[in-house]
């Protein structure tokens, strides 16, 4: 038994999980980016098992969720708003840039 891990405790419950969400919130923080004013919209494949989301950061805090409906119907698929960013289902990069654009927005196309 001395060469077992650990992975149930009466006093503290399973410890597996406690780490692996400590992983996952690390990675969803996403970038650090600077507080310049500039829409930045990224590429991300992953943990999303293959499948492309558009990301949009640096939207002010109160803009959020009405331009996330927004993008979302401009581009015909679904989305979510996390962590203070949206994401769009879906690489539509170019349209989600020339429609933050219109806006007034600064944008700036990030990533790959």
């Amino acid at each position: 038994m001395s060469n077992s891990r650990l992975v149930y405790s009466t006093d503290d419950g399973d410890r597996r999980r406690r780490e692996t969400g400590k992983q996952r919130s690390a990675q969803a923080a996403g970038p650090q980016l600077p507080n310049d004013g500039v829409v930045r919209i990224f590429r991300e494949q992953g943990a999303r098992r293959g499948k492309s989301v558009t990301v949009v950061r640096g939207l002010p805090a109160g803009d959020l969720n009405e331009v996330g409906s927004d993008l979302k119907r401009h581009c015909g698929s679904g989305g979510t708003v996390k962590n203070g960013a949206v994401e769009i289902q879906g690489d539509h990069r170019e349209k989600v840039a020339a429609r933050l654009r219109s806006q007034g927005y600064t944008v700036k196309l990030a990533g790959g």
